[in-house]
């Protein structure tokens, strides 16, 4: 047996012996002291019958059919005097019955208890005539027959306990297997996702606390074999898009370190590993964007802002590239639509990337529409393109990192593939939420939602 479960049981079995123990106590004593009180008061009765016999017809005869009542019973009679003086008894007087008479002035009326130090349960009964007394009758019983009746219970009592001692350890070994096993399950699952083995398997049938952390680490499992499958790709990913380029520029580097190639070629030589340089640094700073918004090292500070108007001073920002690429942008603004942003600057960052997005995948001459509506709770801002769209295969893949659906096509554009992961990290950041819809040949809206102050 392991340890945890030898702590359990003994744990278990401490506290059910405690609690038996007390309860057979307590059960004993009431027994004990019921059965004693019951031959006491069944004495004190009898005394009480003998007194009420005599004060109705106190003569030497009525005494004499008295302790003949008695001669032939497991009690004993002495009929005493005021003076305690002894006129008649049952059997011949024992030591003990005389200390007792010798107490008569205490004319009580309660028998004694000590019946487990002393031969005899007594009671007394003053025979009082016009408030006077004139005699007493005492009563006696040895304790033989209680010490044998308590000897009884006793042998019951070690038996019935001795049984409930190897029924409890019975099932202290049970229930501390069972409260253990799934225990140690776990206790194996987490060694094995420490030495890095996430492909552990709990089946946990349980619908208490036990199995609600059993499903708790198994999810926990799933989630890093998911993240290291994840970063295994991830980094996959990254030494592509860092090959790529870097292949480019040794390339060209060497073509251009040629002395017979021409002036011109050596210029589009050198114009090639500009660009690729360019898209190295993009890729770089992308990625150093990601890792301070995972270690959250960036401020965060809750300003209140006007929507509509951010909104349009963003695009103007970009109003150049607008014009260059000939697009048009529709607003569908309400007027002064007010909302507490945290870090505005971070989001105006998230805009700039899907305005990039939108631009970069969809025709010359085309619109991109900003919309910004107010549901019930919710703040939401739709930024709409006419461009190629997303294929339903890829639509709920864009945000992860480096994913693209024509990697051909974003790198020739110069994304890095990590625009809409930056943007899914910020908007969750500052207590948003982002989506996409897409149909191929009409266009793609990113949704963002924040929930209102």
């Amino acid at each position: 047996m392991n340890k945890l479960a030898i702590k359990i049981g003994l744990l278990f079995f401490t506290i059910i012996l405690v609690v038996e123990t007390c309860l057979f106590l307590f059960l004993y004593r009431n027994l004990v002291n019921t059965r004693v009180e019951e031959e006491i008061t069944v004495l004190q009765a009898r005394g009480n019958s003998h007194r009420d016999v005599l004060l109705k017809h106190n003569n030497e005869m009525t005494r004499e059919h008295v302790v003949l009542m008695e001669s032939e019973a497991d009690t004993d009679v002495v009929l005493t005097n005021e003076a305690g003086d002894v006129l008649h008894s049952s059997k011949e007087i024992h030591p003990y019955m005389q200390r007792v008479i010798n107490q008569r002035a205490k004319e009580r009326e309660n028998a004694s208890q000590d019946w487990q130090d002393h031969p005899f349960i007594s009671s007394v009964s003053p025979i009082s005539d016009n408030g006077e007394t004139t005699g007493y009758v005492f009563m006696f019983k040895g304790t033989d027959s209680l010490q044998s009746m308590i000897a009884r219970l006793n042998d019951h009592f070690i038996f019935i306990g001795t049984v409930s001692v190897i029924l409890t350890i019975i099932a202290v070994v049970f229930l501390s297997k069972i409260v253990t096993k799934p225990l140690l399950s776990m206790k194996q699952a987490t060694e094995r996702l420490s030495e890095g083995d996430f492909t552990v398997k709990l089946h946990m049938q349980r619908n208490d606390e036990l199995g609600e952390l059993g499903d708790s680490i198994q999810k926990l499992g799933n989630d890093l074999s998911h993240l290291k499958q994840e970063r295994n790709e991830f980094l996959a990913s990254i030494a592509h898009e860092l090959r790529t380029p870097l292949t480019y520029i040794k390339g060209y580097a060497d073509v251009a370190k040629r002395s017979e190639i021409s002036k011109d070629d050596q210029m589009k030589y050198l114009s090639i590993i500009g660009e690729q340089t360019e898209h190295l640094s993009l890729l770089v700073e992308d990625l150093f964007e990601l890792a301070k918004l995972d270690h959250h090292s960036f401020h965060v500070e809750k300003e209140r802002i006007e929507l509509g108007s951010f909104l349009k001073k963003m695009t103007e920002k970009i109003n150049p590239i607008l014009i260059k690429e000939n697009r048009k942008v529709i607003f569908q603004l309400p007027s002064c639509f007010v909302h507490h942003m945290n870090d505005a600057a971070r989001f105006e960052q998230v805009l700039h990337n899907i305005m990039d997005n939108a631009i970069h995948y969809s025709e010359k001459g085309s619109s991109i529409t900003i919309k910004l509506t107010d549901e019930d709770e919710k703040i939401e801002i739709i930024i709409s393109d006419e461009g190629i769209g997303i294929p339903k295969e890829d639509l709920p893949f864009i945000f992860d990192k480096l994913y693209r659906v024509d990697k051909s096509r974003s790198r020739n554009s110069g994304g890095t593939g990590l625009g809409l992961a930056i943007v899914k990290e910020i908007v969750e950041s500052l207590g948003g939420q982002v989506q996409a819809k897409s149909q191929l040949g009409i266009g793609t809206s990113i949704i963002i939602v924040f929930r209102k102050d």
